[in-house]
């Protein structure tokens, strides 16, 4: 377990945790191809700088991994926030559940896309209702012209790991990216909705 919690460490900054329109992509998943067991017991682990953003990040992965029949406990109610660095009291508590996984997600990277979004041009219907209204219409022909602009998204790069606790094991992984906007609870339950799904896909939970 010590192994475990310092390879990886363990980060959830509250910067991922911000948009109402949550748009979350995959960008790869792996499974290690010899696990063939699915997990009974997952003890999921978010640490955050902000105990709130903890409790609802792990309160939401716990709610939606049990609604697929799976037995899972937030660290939050186990753990107290001074502990959540201490490996050792970790690594006692997994043994004293009795969790076969544990789930830690981190923070890797926060990065801005630039994205040229360019103009238009376009022109309303014309008006028939009077000679003037239509010979004006003709004359200009009213062409518009919206210029072109460079948008800037944020993503939050996010990596999730499930590792067996027997031997310390890596199982499972996924790095995904998520467009930060708006706020903190729409943004947890679209981020986990994407994980669980990609778990379940992938035979660790069920459907």
């Amino acid at each position: 377990m010590r192994n475990m919690i310092s390879r990886f460490g363990i980060l959830l900054a509250g910067a991922i945790l911000a948009a109402a329109c949550a748009t979350t992509e995959l960008t790869s998943v792996w499974k290690d191809p010899a696990y063939q067991a699915r997990p009974e017991k997952i003890l999921v682990i978010g640490v955050a700088k902000r105990p709130q953003i903890r409790r609802l990040f792990e309160d939401e992965f716990v709610n939606q991994i049990k609604a697929r029949g799976t037995d899972a406990i937030a660290s939050y109610t186990v753990l107290p926030d001074l502990q959540q660095n201490d490996q050792a009291a970790i690594a006692a508590k997994v043994k004293e559940l009795g969790a076969d996984s544990v789930l830690i997600t981190r923070l890797v990277n926060k990065k801005t896309v630039q994205v040229y979004v360019p103009g238009t041009t376009y022109a309303p219907p014309p008006y028939y209702g009077t000679w003037s209204g239509y010979y004006g219409y003709g004359y200009s022909n009213m062409y518009m012209y919206s210029p072109g602009y460079v948008a800037e998204d944020q993503y939050a790069v996010v990596e999730t790991n499930l590792y067996t606790t027997g031997d310390d094991k890596l199982v499972w992984t996924a790095l995904s990216e998520t467009v930060l906007g708006d706020t903190d609870q729409n943004l947890i339950a679209s981020y986990i909705d994407v994980m669980v799904k990609a778990m379940s896909y992938n035979k660790l939970l069920g459907k």
